[in-house]
């Protein structure tokens, strides 16, 4: 494949993406993507901002980022955004960006903070990025703030796994400097689904932040902690830039002088910094799409060839037809037969983590509510055994056995007597 079929590469993924995205459900595609991962105020807002040249991103205290977003950068002569939700409309001012961003999120999760796993899509065109799609993801919490459920941390933790658990996905682990690499959530996060480190690609930001005399060379060289694809030292605006509203481009080149000076870094300095970092990720996520391709290929034409069986059955389709209702009615009952058991079996795809239900609450019913309630009843004795008597009599009816029948009239099911321990 030439270098024009690999630069089409990142974008035909987009548009299977937004395909996807536009019908409310992925098709069971794991598509090639690199998911963004870090705890609150890691840098990862700065990251993408960087990329693009702009501020586009809501910022602000505690969880910013409540829904993941797919953030796709294409290359053009014209700098413009567009939401898939709303894709008639062009946006040229990226402050209308933000305030979209924000709009959109509070639309689906509230104003709460509260979070969903429903995605917001948006394209970039701009001559200063490279073809790149990137999921930001919800950053990792501890404590909930404001209506957030009390079990948040643990949410947007499965939120996360959802997608960085795919064999397609890569994981850009995005940890401050200043923080000890082994308590980083995010490098945490990547090794529970990828011991290996091979799908890893670690990010260590606010490097300029570090207590002086201290550094993270060892870290950036890929000796602690190693990953397959390496770590690439960023070094982002602060708070102060980003409120005095510092132009970006200034703050990259501020960020190329920093590692050309550092005594530290000096050595290493053309693999450092966000253009390579951006650089990087183009070239790993093509070679991604580019190994992927066959297994991709395989599944999508598996999945057209049912879609088309599928679609056959429906040519002749009369919608009077009686067979056919008859047919449907049989599926919908049997399909009920078999969920119902499931259910009751506890062998269904959803488990609810939250409280007793199906099989496990009449279990826990039987064997630890009844028994409960049978101690608490009071009877007579010789009343009890003259009831059980005529009881064992009556459903004999003509027939002379030895052994009392099992058969209990559905009429006596409700009587606390019968269900009483014979004494």
């Amino acid at each position: 494949m030439g270098n024009r079929g690999m630069e089409e590469l990142i974008p035909l993924v987009n548009k299977l993406q937004d395909a996807f995205s536009s019908i409310g459900q992925s098709c069971h595609l794991d598509l090639p993507q690199i998911a963004v991962v870090g705890g609150q105020s890691a840098g990862k807002s700065s990251v993408l901002e960087n990329f693009v040249g702009r501020d586009f991103l809501p910022r602000g205290s505690g969880i910013v980022t409540r829904r993941p977003l797919i953030l796709q950068l294409i290359f053009s002569k014209t700098e413009y955004a567009e939401f898939l939700h709303c894709k008639s409309k062009k946006f040229t001012d990226f402050d209308e960006v933000r305030q979209e961003i924000e709009a959109e999120t509070d639309r689906v999760t509230g104003t709460n903070k509260g979070i969903s796993p429903v995605p917001i899509n948006l394209r970039v065109y701009s001559p200063h990025v490279l073809n790149l799609t990137l999921i930001d993801l919800p950053g990792i919490t501890k404590v909930p703030v404001g209506d957030q459920p009390p079990d948040i941390e643990y949410q947007i933790k499965d939120m996360i796994l959802q997608f960085i658990s795919r064999e397609s996905s890569l994981i850009l682990a995005v940890t401050p400097a200043n923080m000890d690499l082994a308590n980083s959530d995010a490098l945490k996060l990547a090794k529970e689904v990828d011991p290996q480190g091979l799908r890893t690609i670690g990010v260590i930001t606010k490097l300029d932040l570090m207590d002086e005399g201290t550094d993270a060379r060892d870290v950036l060289e890929n000796k602690l902690l190693p990953l397959r694809r390496g770590y690439i030292g960023v070094v982002n605006r602060s708070q102060k830039d980003i409120e005095g509203k510092k132009d970006i481009r200034a703050a990259l080149a501020a960020e190329r002088k920093f590692f050309l000076s550092h005594p530290a870094y000096r050595h290493m300095a053309d693999r450092m910094g966000t253009p390579h970092l951006q650089k990087t990720l183009n070239q790993q996520l093509t070679n991604h799409i580019r190994e992927s391709l066959p297994a991709l290929r395989s599944k999508l034409q598996s999945q057209l060839l049912s879609l088309e069986k599928e679609v056959e059955e429906y040519k002749n389709f009369r919608p009077d037809d009686p067979t056919r209702k008859t047919k449907a009615l049989l599926q919908m009952v049997q399909q009920f037969g078999v969920d119902f058991e499931k259910r009751i079996e506890g062998s269904g795809d959803q488990v609810d983590t939250l409280e007793l239900s199906g099989g496990a609450r009449i279990n826990r019913i039987f064997h630890e509510r009844f028994p409960f309630e049978l101690v608490k009843m009071e009877f007579d004795e010789k009343d009890l055994r003259r009831e059980i008597s005529y009881a064992i009599k009556n459903i004999h009816g003509v027939r002379q056995v030895s052994f009392p029948s099992t058969v209990i009239p559905s009429s006596q099911l409700g009587s606390p007597n019968l269900w009483a321990p014979q004494l």
